[in-house]
């Protein structure tokens, strides 16, 4: 039987994953029309609107959000670097948010300078290239899978000449090789998107070898988000396996829960989202809870926010 999550609505909470955007200042080509219904994410036609921190505090408003992780929203490439300007204003006048996960290809040849600019910014953490490939057309969103070139390979290792991080979102299918790929870098920290993404619950066994490659990795941790990536029409039941999967295979101390909103508000409101995880939690200790919720991120995207990781009393 799930338990109730909403004991978590006064543990501290670092939102790990949330992104903002305003159509009219930056072109973000996923968010623009014609919407059609195939693709991971469906129909986002929902969520095509101006999303600021003022909307976000507004969904969030019954839990005890103390930090909040800006992950790139999908501007077009060439806006990357204005993206983290308008979010280092948008930090200054309104408190959040408190770190910045920016957009570089890996692969682009002026890779080093794209890195070095991001970097310039005190807020800008890390960097994330979206790299899903699939076989599937439906399902993909690279043309082909980059992340085996040599030009890739050498934009991931320049990471740690700039102190940087590294937000990956693949497919299962592809995290053998970038386990591979990671362990020749443990000095780059690396944090999985949405629990992995197991599209479709057919491919359960190809999610699990992928991820236990990944949990043998001590810089690579994950972020619990994005269920509709499991089932659109999901249910704390359907995912409930799969978050504690990932906890059992990262630890407690390496797994960092995450609303992704507002895409995730495609497949279900704020509330309903983390009351899940929280219930599916709720037997878990008072120190994991928080590292769980809040501690970790805090930890991981270096926040400097003091989240307590344990509970007095």
């Amino acid at each position: 039987m799930m338990r109730d999550g909403n004991a978590m609505r006064d543990v501290p909470f670092v939102d790990a994953h949330v992104h903002l955007w305003q159509l009219d200042r930056l072109h973000y080509p996923w968010l623009m029309p014609p919407f059609a219904d195939y693709g991971p994410n469906g129909s986002v036609e929902a969520i095509a609107r101006d999303y600021g921190v003022v909307d976000y505090r507004t969904e969030s408003a019954g839990w005890s959000v103390a930090g909040m992780v800006h992950i790139e929203a999908g501007a077009e490439p060439n806006d990357a670097l204005r993206e983290s300007e308008w979010l280092d204003q948008i930090a200054t006048a309104e408190g959040a948010p408190d770190a910045l996960v920016a957009f570089a290809a890996l692969d682009d040849p002026d890779i080093e300078r794209a890195l070095a600019a991001q970097a310039a910014h005190a807020r800008v953490r890390g960097i994330r290239h979206i790299v899903n490939w699939h076989s599937d057309p439906r399902l993909t969103y690279t043309p082909r899978d980059v992340t085996g070139d040599v030009d890739w390979a050498h934009g991931f290792a320049l990471l740690a000449k700039y102190g940087l991080s590294f937000d990956l979102q693949a497919y299962p299918g592809q995290f053998p090789a970038l386990a591979t790929l990671f362990a020749r870098h443990p000095d780059i920290a690396v944090a999985v998107n949405h629990m992995g993404m197991p599209i479709g619950r057919e491919g359960a066994d190809l999610w699990r070898e992928g991820m236990a490659a990944f949990a043998a990795l001590p810089q690579v941790s994950v972020k619990i988000s994005g269920a509709g990536f499991i089932d659109r029409q999901w249910t704390p039941e359907l995912i409930r396996p799969f978050v504690l999967a990932t906890i059992d295979m990262f630890g407690a101390d390496r797994c960092m829960f995450a609303s992704d909103f507002p895409t995730d508000r495609l497949f279900g409101t704020f509330d309903a989202t983390l009351g899940a995880y929280g219930g599916i939690i709720a037997d878990f200790s008072a120190d994991e809870r928080r590292a769980l919720w809040g501690g970790n991120a805090g930890r991981f995207y270096r926040l400097g926010l003091h989240v307590k990781e344990k509970q007095n009393g």
